[in-house]
């Protein structure tokens, strides 16, 4: 690592995905499990909705020869291990999973889960592409407005140390005044200290991921805020070992920023909370009968069991507040979780 300055967007690529010793391009690391909890770690409950999904996909498609499922951010490739323990026979015959991850492939992983390093080629994938917690990681710059109010990129060495630099012009000055807050009035007194990510790169990378997809859904999932939302002190943060750190882009730590999935989604994308998605899914956290606990005692143990992880997974405190995205590429799969107003 060098300890010059830069923006925030390429101190955190070098410090996450730098070649031999990015926090998760590091040869024997514990991957993103070893560091914080998703929802894919909570429960086999999640990899089960995935599966329940992605059957609904393939019925919408007509149950094609090949049906893919391509899992974007797979870290160590638990969710495609879980989904594919779940699916029904006859549909796991006629699936090619897809792990996309920047990371080596993990020993003992499933050999029918490809390994890649990059997004399938435009329009070669009919299925299911799933993102869970990956668009967060998308490196980003950081604005901060100085004591005119003028939004200027934030600098900073891998130790953490920040200075401002230039004004934010271009299409960054555009993004941010489209999508995170609309310029002062002229008269308006001056906010210095006001913060912002800018999501532009996420937007792109979004993007280049749904045009893989010939037919099906794309799916993200992630930390999110809405434009009327936005925190005015911005949401980079790092994670080590469980625990929220400082983000220091020297390759220690996780670096995270929520996610504006209002400016990411396409025109006939449909928002919806992980509560409200995992429900229509079939994932509910409410507690089995007390009367069961009579006539089938471990069945109710284990009913009482899933009724606990569904519902950590669907807290709108907690996991189930987090953001689904869901961008249809043809009519068959549009509406697969039902009508927006659900969430």
């Amino acid at each position: 690592m060098t300890n010059e300055w830069c923006g925030w967007r390429e101190a955190t690529e070098r410090a996450l995905y730098g070649p031999g010793d990015g926090f998760y391009t590091r040869p024997g690391g514990p991957g993103p499990a070893g560091h914080f909890r998703t929802s894919v770690h909570a429960s086999p409950l999640y990899a089960g909705a995935v599966a329940t999904l992605l059957c609904r996909v393939d019925t919408a498609l007509g149950r094609p020869d090949e049906l893919a499922l391509v899992d974007v951010g797979a870290g160590r490739g638990e969710l495609l291990t879980g989904v594919l323990a779940a699916l029904p026979d006859e549909v796991a015959a006629r699936l090619r999973p897809c792990a996309v991850e920047r990371a080596a492939r993990p020993p003992g992983l499933d050999p029918r889960i490809a390994w890649c390093s990059e997004l399938p080629a435009p329009g070669s994938v009919t299925g299911l592409l799933f993102a869970n917690e990956w668009l967060d990681n998308v490196p980003v710059e950081v604005v901060e407005t100085d004591a005119d109010g003028v939004p200027r990129r934030v600098l900073v060495r891998a130790d953490g140390t920040e200075r401002l630099g230039e004004p934010v012009d271009g299409r960054d000055a555009e993004w941010l005044g489209r999508w995170w807050a609309p310029p002062p009035a002229p008269d308006a007194a001056a906010s210095p200290g006001l913060r912002a990510e800018i999501g532009r790169p996420r937007d792109e990378a979004w993007a280049q991921a749904v045009r893989t997809l010939r037919a099906g859904l794309a799916v993200a999932v992630d930390y999110a805020h809405e434009r009327g939302g936005r925190p005015p002190f911005g949401t980079l943060t790092g994670f080590r070992d469980g625990r929220e750190v400082a983000p220091v882009p020297d390759g220690s730590c996780d670096i995270t920023a929520h996610v504006a999935l209002d400016a990411c989604a396409g025109p006939s994308a449909q928002r919806l909370t992980q509560r409200a998605a995992l429900r229509a899914l079939g994932v509910d956290g409410r507690r089995p009968p007390l009367a069961m606990a009579a006539t089938d005692p471990s069945g109710y143990v284990r009913a009482l069991s899933a009724a606990g992880a569904a519902a950590e997974l669907t807290d709108p405190a907690g996991l189930g507040g987090f953001g689904w995205l869901l961008e249809p590429v043809g009519g068959a799969c549009a509406g697969l979780l039902g009508p927006a107003e659900a969430a």
